[in-house]
């Protein structure tokens, strides 16, 4: 579906009169901003899930600590 929309575009430019060079630059560059405006919003959606990672792995690492091999509150 969205390369019609990359196609449209490519039509429109070129009917509008934007050399073919113009229209390859506005093509990449719009697939460069269109790319890392989908990386980001991907972070975006899993930064929940990412954060309740954290949180279950820290929840169970204070419950599986190793007891401390030397008593500290025992003086001789």
């Amino acid at each position: 579906m969205e390369i019609f929309f990359v196609l449209g575009f490519f039509v429109m430019l070129l009917l509008t009169g934007v050399s073919l060079l113009g229209i390859i630059l506005a093509l990449f560059v719009a697939s460069v901003v269109m790319m890392f405006a989908g990386l980001l919003m991907v972070v975006i959606k899993m930064l929940p899930w990412l954060a309740l990672a954290v949180a279950a792995v820290w929840i169970y690492r204070a419950y599986r600590k190793p007891p401390s091999k030397t008593a500290r509150w025992i003086s001789r």
